[in-house]
């Protein structure tokens, strides 16, 4: 082996500890014994070793997330009864490490193409608990403007988190629902509550470079395999949201966000509050991406009004480890502040809220 190759495999094996860590942390012990075996244990004996230790990008949780690539890819045929002794070792079930690794090595052989080829694929993710950090800061847009709402999310995925005001929930002593909903939501609160005010979403759309349709089977199976499979709840939960999505047939569009972003900012909402908002999403886009993107905001926040006014909310990671700032920017003020910080997950909220409105 060549010392680059070397190199790299060194870099593969490092990943997936990274990403055990992560898991371990974020309550998936068995995706993290997972990604902790593939870590000491994968070998270039099979074709799907070959093409993970041999990868030529960034194979760590900050880029092409690898482990969770292959992670997605065994759930998959556990979730499509593709492979019954895979599925032996799985979640419900308990496995020794060595029973577990001996099923995961054997899925590789039997089923490398089909592997193979979902490791071409980003992970797709569309967490449905990150709509009850999202909620917030929709009261306080509402409170703020006492407008009807229109949404505009970039990186929707399958849309599960343009339907948050489908969803019931509980933020720490507050009960919050719009309607009777399949989907509770009741993050680990802490900090002041947000305003109690009722929201009126008057139109909502959401782009994607590769948009999933929840009524679709293949896509829905596609996003239930990039949960962990020990996370029952939020597989159920977001089953659920898949079925809310699918019943009000909201098609995500397929699009480049920067571009999609200068359309959806062209026409002026009069009367109505233009939220973009996106979780996890800004960070993957390309850095140039990232500048033209902030441009076009801060273009339509400038032709923002009182009448017409602009929002950008936004649930992303930055320099602290472990959580997600929630900021939120209005125009045509121009103020911008943190609104708190949230799980990765939204299993908890801590919420500090607008200035003075409370």
């Amino acid at each position: 082996m060549m010392p680059d190759a070397q190199a790299t495999e060194q870099t593969v094996r490092l990943a997936f500890v990274k990403q055990a860590s992560s898991c371990r942390g974020l309550g998936s012990p068995f995706t993290a014994s997972l990604c902790t075996l593939a870590a000491e244990r994968l070998t270039v004996a099979h074709p799907v070793g070959e093409k993970i230790l041999t990868w030529p990008g960034d194979p760590s949780p900050y880029g092409d997330s690898v482990p969770l690539r292959l992670a997605g890819a065994l759930h998959a045929l556990v979730l499509a009864s593709a492979d019954p002794q895979l599925a032996a070792v799985y979640p419900p079930n308990a496995a020794a490490p060595d029973d577990l690794w001996n099923a995961v090595e054997n899925a590789c052989r039997t089923h490398a193409p089909f592997i193979i080829d979902r490791l071409k694929s980003a992970p797709q993710t569309n967490e449905v608990r990150r709509s009850a950090a999202l909620l917030p800061g929709f009261l306080t847009i509402s409170s703020r403007f006492r407008k009807p709402l229109v949404l505009s999310e970039v990186g929707a995925s399958a849309g599960l988190n343009l339907y948050w005001d489908r969803y019931a929930y509980r933020l720490g002593d507050m009960p919050w629902a719009l309607r009777d909903s399949a989907v509770f939501i009741a993050p680990e609160w802490k900090g002041c509550m947000p305003p109690d005010v009722l929201v009126h979403v008057a139109s909502r759309a959401g782009c994607d470079l590769n948009p999933l349709d929840p009524a679709r089977e293949e896509d829905a199976m596609r996003l239930l395999s990039y949960l962990w499979a020990d996370q029952t709840e939020r597989l159920e939960r977001t089953r659920v949201a898949l079925a809310i999505a699918a019943a009000n047939r909201q098609i995500v569009e397929r699009a480049d966000a920067v571009d999609w972003l200068a359309q959806r900012l062209q026409p002026v909402h009069e009367d109505q509050v233009h939220v973009i908002y996106h979780t996890i999403a800004w960070q993957y886009l390309p850095k140039s991406s990232q500048e033209r993107g902030e441009a076009l905001i801060a273009a339509a926040g400038a032709r923002a009004t009182q009448s017409a006014p602009l929002a950008r909310l936004q649930m992303e990671a930055d320099d602290q480890k472990h959580s997600a700032a929630l900021n939120l920017q209005i125009w045509p003020s121009g103020e911008k502040y943190l609104l708190g910080r949230a799980d990765f997950h939204g299993r908890w909220v801590e919420w500090t809220g607008w200035p003075g409105l409370h």
